[in-house]
């Protein structure tokens, strides 16, 4: 599998540890009969859930952007050392979001988020051939 690949995969892992987060925050903040009813009237959304929720859609919407450009990369073996690079960084800079996201740390996710869109970038510039 190509490190391209790879990082999807290991990005869509960490996904599914932003879901269970979520999960828990959820249950923990409203408690396990609310959140496995129909969530018609939830009660004002306590932080951290709220956090980890919002950390989760941030988190697919940048898998939604990578994950293609990962796949055609991969498919049409345009792998090259910028792309490795560009998936490289795409999830290492995913995963400092998420824990900043989580945390509550402004500024760094930011940064986080945008290194990981220069990831992202990089691979389609390389999918596209321009790099």
């Amino acid at each position: 599998m190509s490190v391209e690949l790879t990082m999807a995969v290991y990005a869509t892992v960490l996904l599914i540890v932003l879901v269970v987060v979520q999960a828990v925050a959820g249950i923990l903040a409203n408690g396990l009969a609310t959140q496995a009813g129909n969530r018609d009237n939830l009660p004002p959304v306590k932080i951290f859930h709220g956090r980890a929720t919002r950390t989760v859609m941030n988190h697919i919407e940048g898998l939604v952007m990578f994950a293609p450009l990962a796949i055609a990369c991969s498919m049409t073996q345009m792998s090259t050392p910028m792309s490795v690079l560009g998936a490289q960084i795409f999830f290492y800079s995913r995963v400092a979001h998420a824990a900043l996201y989580l945390i509550g740390v402004p500024w760094l996710r930011a940064g986080a988020w945008g290194v990981s869109m220069a990831g992202t970038v990089m691979v389609a510039l390389c999918v596209l051939g321009m790099m």
